[in-house]
C-alpha cells in the first residue's frame, strides 16, 4: 500500500477518534436538535448564508465519513431551513458525500479487490456494467439498506462515478424529502422511528421494486421492436429446431431431447459437420499415420532394422476414410432419432423468428418453433487472390478427396491446420512449403512455443518461409507458382498442388439471417445468453464465435439449448474463462488460460514457473525428452492464471490444468498429489515442485535449520 493511502487512512482513523474522544456525535441527536431549534433558527435568520454552507460541510463530512447522524442531519434541515431549502440542501450534501465515501473506498481497495477476487468478480462486473443503475436505484429508494454500506461496496464495482452520483441523488430524494417534511413538524416528533410508519416503509419498499419493474418493460419493448412486423403463432410444431448438424447443432438437439421437449434437426448435408467429416476426424487419423511413419524410422537409433521403404497413399486415404465411417454411427440420423429427435435432411431457411422453411428431396415444409438455433458452423477462408480462380487449389474441406500424393505441396498460412496437415504431408512423402506473412508460425501461441514448433518444422525438411506474403498466382512455363513479397522484393515459389489455410469463416449467410435482419458481422452477434438480437433465436458454434473449436461448440450448445428452452424461467450466461486449445503437430501444443502475450497485453501481473521435459524419467525412456511446461501464477501465490505445455502428449498433460483451473486448485494441491511413476504426468507435479522451491520460505527455514543443529547437540 502507498504512503498516501496509509496517511489517508491515518487522517480518517484520527478523525474518527477525535469525534467519539470528544463525544461530537452526542450533538447529532433528536434531543439537541430539539432543545437547539429555536437559536438555530434565529441564527439562520441572522446568517443564512453561513448556515447553509456550515449545514451544507457538516453534512457532507459526516456522510463521508459514515457517522451515525444522518437522519438527524436530514431531519434538522427541514427545521432550521423549511422544506424548499431544507430539501435542496440536504439532497445535494448526501449526495456528494456518499460520492467521496464511494470514491475514498474506490481509490483505498477497490484495485485490490478486483485483483484478488477477479474471476469471482467477472458476473458482478457485467452485471454492473449492464444494470448498475437499476441496482442502485433499487437500493437507494429503500432506507432499509445502510447508506454507507452501499457507498463502500458499491466503490469496490466498476459502476461509473459520476453514475453512482446521478442515481444518489435521484433515489435518495424521496426519503429525503419524508425527513425534511417531518423536520418542518419536529415539534410533533417523538422519536425517529416514528417517522417512517409501516405504511410509508412499504410504499419505499414498493417503489424501489419501480426500476426492476421499468427492466422488465424495457425489456418488454425491446421484445416487441424486435418482432414488429410478424405475427407470432399460437401453438408451435416444436420447442426448438436446430440448424445444422456439426458438433453444436448435435449437442444442442441432444439436450433438448433429453429433457423431452420437442426437437427438430435440420442437416442439409452430412451428420457430424466438420468435426467428423472434414476436421478433427481425419486429420488426427492422418497425423496418425504421420507419427507412425516417424516412430518407424526414429526406431533404426533404437536398434530395430526398420525402414519405410514405399508409401501407399491411396490406402492411407481410405484409413483414413474408414476411421471416419467408423465413427459416424456416433452422429448419424439412426441414432439421434432414436433419441427422440426429429432429423430432417434439408436446406433450411428462417421466415420469420418463429418460422423455418425446410427444402428436402420430397418438398417445402414450414415448420414452427418457440425458439431456433442456428448452428451453421463454418467453412475454409479463402481470399481472392489474382488467379486463384483458375487454380484446383485444397482446403481442409476437399482436402480427403486426393488418391495422389503431391510431389510439391504449399501451405498457405502457419497456423494450426496449415503447420498440422505440412507435418503430416512431409512425413508422407511430400516436399512441403509453409508460407506464412507473420514473423513466426502459431501466432496466438507464446513465442518460444512456436520456436519449438517451428525448429521441427525445420528437422522435417519442410521450406518455412516467414514474412512472405501472398499476392497473386502465376502459370508460368506450365508450372503454378505463388508470386509474394518478402522484404520488399516479390519471390516465386513453385508447387504442384496449393493447401489454403488461413483461418475459417462463419456460415452466416443463405439461410435467410440477412433477410429477417440478424446482427452479424464476421459472425452472429449475440449476448451473453447467446442470443441474437432476436430473443428467441440463439446461435452457437463456429457461426458464433469468438473459439473455433469443436470442444467450445459443445461448451456452447449447453447454453445456447437451456437458455432456449428454460428462458425466461432460468437463462446462464456463457462462461469463458477457462478454454484449453491443443495443436496436434510433433511436438504438440497445448494452453489454458492466459498465455505471457496475452497477460502482458491486459496489463495482468504474473510469475512464471517452468519445467524441462527432457529431465522427466518417462519421456527420457521412451525417446520424447523435448519441450516444457510453463505455469502462469499470481506473484507469490499457487493461483494458475495459464498453462502453456510443449512436448509429446501435451494435450492430455493439460487436462489436469484445466480441472485445477475450473475448481480453483492450485499448485500446492497438484504438488501433494500422488502421480504414478513413470508417468509423462509426473511433469505436473514437477513443475510444482518448481514453484514450491522458488517460494521456499527462507527465513522459516533458516530458524529449523538452528532447530536441528541444536538438536543434534
Amino acid at each position: 500500500m502507498s504512503i498516501k493511502k496509509v496517511l489517508f487512512i491515518a487522517v480518517i482513523a484520527a478523525s474518527f477518534a477525535s469525534i467519539f474522544i470528544y463525544d461530537l456525535t452526542d450533538y447529532l441527536t433528536l434531543e439537541q436538535l430539539k432543545q437547539q431549534q429555536q437559536a438555530l433558527n434565529q441564527l439562520f435568520a441572522e446568517r443564512p448564508l453561513f448556515m447553509f454552507s456550515l449545514y451544507f460541510l457538516i453534512y457532507v463530512v459526516s456522510a463521508a465519513l459514515s457517522l451515525p447522524g444522518a437522519t438527524v442531519l436530514t431531519v434538522g434541515a427541514g427545521a432550521i431551513f423549511g422544506f424548499g431549502w431544507g430539501l435542496l440542501l440536504a439532497s445535494f450534501a448526501s449526495s456528494v458525500g456518499a460520492l467521496l465515501a464511494f470514491l475514498s473506498a474506490r481509490w483505498l481497495l477497490h484495485d485490490w479487490v478486483q485483483k484478488k477476487f477477479s474471476n469471482r468478480l467477472k458476473a458482478i462486473n457485467a452485471g454492473i456494467e449492464r444494470e448498475g443503475a437499476f441496482y442502485l436505484l433499487s437500493l437507494r429508494l429503500v432506507p432499509l439498506f445502510p447508506f454507507f454500506v452501499i457507498n463502500l461496496v458499491m466503490g469496490l464495482t466498476k459502476i461509473k462515478a459520476r453514475t453512482y452520483y446521478w442515481v444518489s441523488q435521484v433515489g435518495m430524494l424521496l426519503a429525503t424529502a419524508v425527513f425534511v417534511n417531518a423536520g418542518t413538524q419536529l415539534a410533533q416528533v417523538e422519536k425517529l422511528g416514528d417517522i417512517l410508519s409501516l405504511d410509508m416503509l412499504i410504499a419505499l419498499i414498493l417503489l424501489a421494486l419501480v426500476p426492476i419493474m421499468a427492466k422488465f418493460v424495457l425489456s418488454f419493448l425491446k421484445y416487441q421492436r424486435a418482432y414488429r412486423g410478424y405475427s407470432k403463432p399460437k401453438t408451435f410444431d416444436n420447442n426448438l429446431i436446430v440448424i445444422g448438424a456439426g458438433s453444436a447443432g448435435l449437442v444442442s438437439a441432444y439436450i433438448a431431447a433429453a429433457v423431452k421437449a420437442k426437437v427438430t434437426l435440420i442437416e442439409k448435408d452430412k451428420m457430424g459437420g466438420d468435426c467428423l467429416n472434414t476436421g478433427c476426424v481425419p486429420s488426427k487419423s492422418l497425423l496418425h499415420v504421420a507419427k507412425s511413419i516417424r516412430q518407424t524410422r526414429d526406431a533404426q537409433a533404437l536398434g530395430v532394422n526398420s525402414q519405410v521403404k514405399d508409401i501407399d497413399f491411396g490406402k492411407v486415404m481410405d484409413k483414413v476414410a474408414e476411421v471416419i465411417a467408423k465413427i459416424a454411427p456416433h452422429d448419424s440420423v439412426e441414432r439421434y432419432t432414436d433419441l427422440g429427435v426429429n432429423v430432417v435432411n434439408g436446406e433450411a431457411k428462417v421466415v420469420t423468428p418463429w418460422e423455418v422453411e425446410v427444402r428436402t428431396a420430397e418438398g417445402t415444409q414450414t415448420l414452427t418453433s418457440r425458439s431456433i438455433i442456428i448452428a451453421t458452423g463454418a467453412r475454409p477462408l479463402v481470399p481472392d487472390f489474382p488467379g486463384i480462380d483458375k487454380l484446383d487449389y485444397l482446403t481442409s474441406e476437399n482436402l480427403w478427396q486426393l488418391r495422389d500424393l503431391p510431389k510439391r505441396l504449399l501451405v498457405l498460412g502457419g497456423g494450426p491446420i496449415g503447420c498440422e496437415l505440412a507435418q503430416a504431408f512431409r512425413l508422407l512423402g511430400s516436399e512441403v512449403t509453409i508460407v506464412e506473412m507473420g514473423p513466426r508460425v502459431l501466432a496466438n501461441d507464446d513465442t518460444d512455443s512456436a520456436a519449438f514448433v517451428q525448429h521441427q518444422l525445420r528437422e522435417d525438411g519442410i521450406d518455412l518461409r516467414l514474412n512472405h506474403k501472398a499476392k497473386r498466382f502465376v502459370e508460368e512455363d506450365g508450372e503454378w507458382q505463388l508470386i509474394a513479397e518478402h522484404e520488399q522484393e516479390e519471390v516465386k515459389l513453385g508447387f504442384e498442388r496449393v493447401l489454403i489455410a488461413l483461418g475459417r469463416s462463419a456460415n452466416t449467410s443463405g439461410f435467410g439471417l440477412e433477410e429477417l435482419g440478424v446482427k452479424m458481422d464476421k459472425t452472429l452477434q449475440l449476448d451473453e445468453l447467446l442470443q441474437t438480437n432476436y430473443p428467441n433465436i440463439y446461435a452457437c458454434g463456429d457461426v458464433a464465435g469468438p473459439y473455433q473449436f469443436t470442444h467450445v461448440a459443445s461448451h456452447q450448445a449447453w447454453y445456447a439449448a437451456v437458455n432456449a428452452l428454460f428462458t425466461p424461467f432460468k437463462s446462464f450466461r456463457v462462461d469463458y474463462s477457462v478454454i484449453p486449445w491443443v495443436t496436434y503437430t510433433t511436438p504438440e501444443v497445448a494452453t489454458v488460460g492466459l498465455t505471457e502475450a496475452e497477460a502482458e497485453r491486459v496489463g495482468k501481473e504474473y510469475e512464471v514457473t517452468e519445467y524441462d521435459i527432457s529431465d522427466l524419467d518417462r519421456a527420457i525412456a521412451e525417446h520424447q525428452a523435448y519441450g516444457r511446461i510453463k505455469v502462469l501464477t499470481e506473484p507469490g501465490k499457487d493461483k494458475i492464471l495459464g498453462v502453456n505445455i510443449v512436448g509429446a502428449q501435451a494435450g492430455e498433460l493439460l487436462a489436469e490444468y484445466v480441472l485445477a483451473m475450473k475448481h480453483n486448485i492450485g499448485l500446492n494441491k497438484i504438488l501433494g498429489t500422488i502421480h504414478s511413476y513413470p508417468t509423462m504426468a509426473e511433469a505436473n507435479k514437477y513443475v510444482a515442485g518448481n514453484w514450491k522451491r522458488a517460494h521456499a520460505p527462507e527465513k522459516l527455514l533458516a530458524w529449523v535449520e538452528k532447530f536441528h543443529r541444536w538438536r543434534r547437540a
